[in-house]
């Protein structure tokens, strides 16, 4: 599973960062692996350092499932890495969903 971290002007972008990040994804999608072809992180400072705010950044996960349509959710929350496992977690959950429906057909 290839995981993609991306992140706007306001966001600091490090080698660590993208490799926390990439941890928190991959921890919480792991069990989809072979089935997910791509994995995107898009994270955003909605109001921009300069204005801060309680919940302004957010995470979307847009994962791709061979052969489906891409799934996509997003979280907001105060800081990047609680925005992220927000976001993974609901991917979880939703990935979860659509499979469930796939095996029942």
């Amino acid at each position: 599973m290839l995981v993609q971290i991306n992140t706007d002007s306001n966001i600091d972008a490090t080698d660590a960062l993208d490799q926390r990040l990439e941890g928190i994804v991959g921890e919480a999608l792991d069990r989809f692996g072979e089935q997910l072809t791509r994995v995107e992180v898009h994270l955003n400072d909605e109001n921009s350092n300069a204005k801060g705010g309680d919940a302004d950044i957010r995470c979307l996960i847009e994962a791709r499932l061979g052969g489906r349509p891409p799934s996509v959710v997003t979280h907001h929350a105060a800081n990047v890495e609680q925005a992220t496992e927000g976001a993974a977690r609901k991917m979880r959950d939703k990935l979860d969903s659509v499979l469930g429906r796939l095996e029942r057909r």
